[in-house]
C-alpha cells in the first residue's frame, strides 16, 4: 500500500490536455544490501551523467560528469548489484564515443574492484568507422575485448552494427563469435540485443526469423559453453526467453534483458529462472534489491508485492521508441538528486516529451522510488515551467 505524505501534492500535465493532481508518497523503506542476492545474479546496466557545463550537443564528444556517474554506480553496489558497464544504457552508439567509453570502463572497473563488487563491461566494434570484412570486425572486437580484460572487468560481447551490416548468414556470425570466444581469457556474457533497441541490428545471427536466429545462437553457445558465463537476451519476449533458457547447456546462465516482464522471469517457474542484467534495475534498484532479498528467503508474496508497482514504471520508461529509454533513467536520477542537472550526452534529454516524463514521475511516486519526494516535486515543477507548462 502506498503511504502518502500528508497533503503534499503536485499538479502534472495529463496526456489529454488537462492536469492531474497527485499526492506525494513517502519513499519506500528500502534497506541497503551490499552483499547482494544469494539466489540470483543481478546486474544493473547504468547510465552516464553528462557534465551540465559540457558541450553535449549531437555529434560532439561526450563530456561526462565523472563524480555523478561513479556515485551512481556506488549506489548500485550498496544495494547489492553488479554493474553492467558501457552498455546501450550508457549510450553506446548513441553519443558515448570510444575515448569516453574507455575512461568510463577504466574508472568504473577500478571502483568496482575496490568495493569488491562485480562488473562486466561491453566490448563491441563502435570505435571503428566503416568495416567491410569479417576479419576487420574480428580485429575491432578483439581490440575492445583486450581493453576490457585489461581493466580487470568481465566482458560482455555486445551486438555489432558492423557485423549486422557485413554478415551474410549464420556461418558468418558463427565464424566471428567462435574466433572471439577462442581468444577470451575467461567466460563472457553474450548479448543479443533486439532491433527494438537498435533498428540497425535487424536480422542479427543471420536471419530475421527468430527461431532460425535462435538455432544459430544455441549452436554457438553449445560449441563454446566453457567460454560463456551466460547470455543476455533483449527481445522483450517472455515466451522466447523461457524456451531459450531451458535449452541452454548446463552452467550457462540466462540474464534477462526483458524490461517488460522481468518479475516473472527472475521469479522462475520452479524449474528454471532467469538471472538479471537490466537497464530497468538502474531505475528501480532499491525496490529490486528488497524484492530479491524476499526471493532469497522464499517469500514469494513479498517479492511479488514489491516488484508489482515497478513494472508499470519500467514499461513506461521502455515504451516505443524503446531505444530512448535512457532519457527516462537519466530524468529519474536527476529527480532523485543523483546528478545535478537533466542533461545528457548528445542532447538526448530531448528524446521524451513533457507528458511522458510527467507520467514517469507519477509511476515512480506510485512505486515509492522518489527518494526525497518534495525535492523531486520542486524539480519537476521547475522543469515543466522551463518547458512552458504551468497552471
Amino acid at each position: 500500500m502506498t503511504t502518502l505524505l500528508g497533503n503534499d501534492t503536485i499538479a502534472l500535465p495529463a496526456a489529454h490536455g488537462g492536469w492531474d493532481t497527485i499526492e506525494l508518497a513517502a519513499p519506500g523503506d528500502w534497506a541497503e544490501r551490499p552483499g547482494g542476492s544469494t539466489t540470483r545474479q543481478a546486474f544493473a546496466a547504468a547510465h552516464v551523467a553528462a557534465d551540465p557545463r559540457g558541450d553535449n550537443v549531437p555529434g560532439a564528444p561526450a563530456a561526462v560528469d565523472w563524480d555523478a556517474t561513479l556515485g551512481f554506480r556506488r549506489d548500485l553496489f550498496r544495494y547489492g548489484f553488479g554493474v553492467a558497464e558501457a552498455m546501450d544504457t550508457a549510450q553506446r552508439n548513441m553519443g558515448l564515443d570510444w575515448a569516453a567509453t574507455q575512461e568510463l570502463i577504466r574508472r568504473s572497473a577500478e571502483q568496482a574492484l575496490a568495493c569488491g563488487a562485480r562488473i562486466a563491461s561491453g566490448a563491441g566494434t563502435d570505435h571503428c568507422g566503416n568495416l567491410t570484412s569479417l576479419d576487420a570486425v574480428i580485429e575491432a572486437y578483439s581490440e575492445q575485448v583486450a581493453f576490457v580484460e585489461g581493466t580487470g572487468s568481465e566482458v560482455i560481447l555486445m551486438a555489432s552494427r558492423h557485423l549486422a551490416a557485413v554478415g551474410r548468414g549464420a556461418e558468418d556470425y558463427l565464424r566471428v563469435y567462435s574466433r572471439l570466444l577462442e581468444q577470451v581469457s575467461r567466460p563472457v556474457v553474450l548479448h543479443w540485443l533486439g532491433d527494438v533497441f537498435d533498428p540497425q541490428l535487424r536480422g542479427y545471427w543471420g536471419d530475421t526469423d527468430i527461431a532460425s536466429a535462435t538455432a544459430t545462437f544455441l549452436e554457438l553457445v553449445n560449441a563454446h559453453a566453457d567460454k560463456v558465463d551466460g547470455v543476455k537476451v533483449s527481445l522483450l519476449s517472455a515466451e522466447h526467453e523461457i524456451g531459450l533458457r531451458a535449452a541452454l547447456p548446463a552452467g550457462v546462465r540466462l540474464y534477462t534483458g526483458d524490461d517488460f516482464n522481468y518479475p516473472e522471469l527472475i521469479r522462475g517457474d520452479g524449474t528454471h529462472h532467469s538471472e538479471a542484467l537490466l537497464g530497468a534495475f538502474a531505475a528501480i534498484a532499491p525496490a529490486a534489491s528488497t524484492a530479491l532479498a524476499a526471493l532469497d528467503r522464499g517469500d514469494l508474496d513479498t517479492y511479488d508485492a514489491v516488484m508489482a508497482p515497478t513494472l508499470p514504471l519500467s514499461r513506461h520508461i521502455f515504451e516505443t521508441p524503446t531505444y530512448h529509454y535512457k532519457t527516462g533513467i537519466a530524468f529519474l536520477a536527476w529527480l532523485n538528486d543523483q546528478q545535478s542537472g537533466f542533461t545528457m550526452v548528445a542532447g538526448l534529454q530531448s528524446a521524451r516529451s513533457a507528458t511522458h516524463l510527467s507520467t514517469l514521475f507519477r509511476l515512480a511516486n506510485d512505486a515509492r522510488l522518489l527518494r526525497d519526494p518534495q525535492l523531486a516535486a520542486r524539480r519537476m515543477t521547475d522543469w515543466l515551467r522551463v518547458q512552458g507548462i504551468s497552471q
